[in-house]
């Protein structure tokens, strides 16, 4: 399918044709033509399935068609909401890419900034606002935002709203938009609270869904290393040590060990740069634009910071810790290996982390490739694990120590019960 069998209006397809997009992702697909039809939409997809695209553009489409309808009156007509800054430059930059010929104006805002430059923004003519739950209830409060004119509200990666503790805010946001109005609801996975809160928002909605959780990518080589906790860094600047690899993302456990990983690739003369939550919004902007435009070869990064980070031509993703969770290590490999591009994905394995190993492999349904050639290998026997993970585990149960005072009042309670009735 092309863009334009999606009734897709010819600024846009332009647009889209300047940046050699023709085909729509799945979730566009099944997406654009329901938002176009004023349709609530309950989607799940994962982050790096075009999903932003796949909101953006109907909404772009829907405000263009109405704008003559609408009075003089600055109004934002479209809130989107997201759960962190990155995500929020992200989607601004994605509606940037298709807003030019339509006359539409748009900002973003997000915490931890000076909030006067986005004021300045909000007192001009703002039709589409993206904004995080934070900035927007602070400056909501403040009178610089109404929003009883807003005709579609997007909430984007609601799972992350939950996990990050947005959930009331978004809420409170909830209660200030006109009852009467578009919803396009957005999220990776769908535990109950989330669904919870979906039903409360959406109207009819149409659900549509896309890759699998468990999913991996065909176009993605998975290879697995087998090295102590000591080597990892040397294992890395060995793999490194070949020039021919470039834009290489490298996933660390804690914002530690992705400052630490930076310093020991600086000994190495190794160009690399760390993304996660301590570091400021300029410095975090500035190291994933590097790597953007290939000037810093490697970005170390922590899962938060890394999943809405937005380059199709990124070639590898090392695992340098695995994830505790086997559903990130899909998302992390899923960086790689985008808009049919091949990608290659590396992860390294201690002693301590073969349980992780074990529930990625279960949940992608295939074992990883082991990788035995390289200069620091251990040995471990997956099979041994795997037959000490499948017996019975017996249950000890702890028996409670008994204080002296328990003791007596037992002795007493037993005499009691003993003493003949007269």
């Amino acid at each position: 399918m092309l863009f334009k069998q999606l009734e897709i209006i010819s600024p846009i397809l332009k647009s889209l044709e300047k940046k050699w997009y023709t085909n729509p992702t799945p979730i566009q697909e099944k997406a654009i033509p329901h938002i176009l039809a004023g349709r609530d939409v309950l989607g799940s997809a994962q982050t790096w399935t075009g999903k932003t695209a796949a909101f953006a553009i109907p909404i772009l489409q829907t405000l263009y068609t109405k704008k003559q309808l609408w009075n003089v009156s600055k109004s934002i007509k479209c809130l989107i909401l997201t759960p962190t800054r990155e995500l929020a430059i992200q989607i601004e930059e994605n509606i940037n890419l298709y807003w030019k010929e339509l006359w539409l104006s748009h900002a973003v805002i997000f915490g931890w900034v000076n909030q006067h430059s986005q004021v300045i923004k909000l007192n001009k003519w703002v039709d589409i606002l993206v904004a995080t739950p934070g900035r927007l209830l602070d400056l909501m409060n403040q009178w610089f935002i109404d929003l009883k004119k807003v005709e579609i509200f997007t909430l984007d990666e609601a799972d992350r709203m939950l996990n990050m503790w947005f959930i009331n805010d978004v809420k409170k946001v909830l209660t200030k938009l006109p009852s009467k109005r578009q919803t396009l609801f957005f999220s990776a996975t769908m535990p109950k609270e989330i669904m919870s809160l979906a039903n409360s928002i959406l109207h009819n909605p149409v659900h549509v869904e896309v890759t699998p959780i468990s999913s991996t990518a065909d176009t993605v080589k998975q290879s697995l290393y087998f090295v102590s906790k000591s080597d990892k860094k040397h294992l890395l600047n060995h793999l490194l040590s070949n020039k021919d690899m470039k834009a290489i993302l490298v996933f660390t456990r804690t914002k530690h060990w992705a400052d630490r990983v930076v310093k020991d690739l600086a000994h190495s003369w190794v160009v690399a740069e760390a993304i996660h939550g301590n570091k400021s919004q300029n410095a975090r902007q500035r190291a994933l634009n590097n790597f953007k435009w290939w000037q810093t070869r490697v970005l170390i990064a922590t899962d938060i910071a890394a999943r809405w980070i937005d380059v199709v031509e990124l070639w590898y993703v090392i695992n340098y810790d695995l994830p505790n969770e086997p559903e990130t290590y899909v998302h992390r490999i899923g960086r790689t290996g985008r808009a049919g591009l091949d990608g290659t994905a590396f992860s390294f394995c201690n002693h301590e982390e073969v349980d992780y190993l074990l529930d990625i492999q279960k949940i992608i349904g295939r074992e990883i490739d082991v990788v035995t050639d390289h200069p620091y290998p251990i040995t471990i026997d997956l099979s041994k694990k795997v037959a000490n993970n499948s017996k019975p585990k017996k249950v000890f149960l702890e028996k409670k120590p008994v204080s002296a005072n328990s003791k007596r009042n037992q002795r007493r309670s037993r005499n009691k019960r003993n003493k003949p009735v007269i």
